[in-house]
């Protein structure tokens, strides 16, 4: 369930936001968005124009079960674009997700990402 988001970035924020719970959250510089209508909305726009043909990376870094129902995971996310096989700094951040395990599957319940670019360890 979760991989079809991440195979949709930059194309469908339908598909993206599938995975996504009624209530999720998302921050992120400068944005908070409280529902998965709102981010649907606001990735509908970036995936039409700025983010448009753009790829994400991902690498695991931490994979924490809470409980039975409730899991935190850390990334190092990237925006690639056409051609790139590594995304530069200015492009990469830390994310923590909050996936709620759900009768249709993992869902995502909650998304926060951090520049990695900036003060302090990494």
């Amino acid at each position: 369930m979760v991989k079809n988001a991440h195979e949709a970035w930059g194309t469908d924020a339908d598909v993206f936001t599938a995975d996504y719970t009624e209530d999720a959250s998302a921050i992120m510089p400068g944005s908070f968005m409280d529902s998965r209508a709102a981010i649907n909305g606001s990735l509908s726009f970036l995936f039409s124009g700025p983010l448009k043909g753009t790829r994400a990376s991902e690498e695991v870094l931490q994979v924490r079960f809470l409980n039975d129902l409730t899991a935190v995971v850390v990334t190092k996310t990237g925006v690639l674009i056409p051609g790139e096989t590594e995304a530069p700094a200015e492009r990469s951040s830390f994310a923590t997700w909050v996936l709620t395990k759900q009768d249709s599957g993992w869902k995502i319940a909650a998304y926060g990402n951090s520049p990695t670019v900036g003060p302090g360890p990494r």
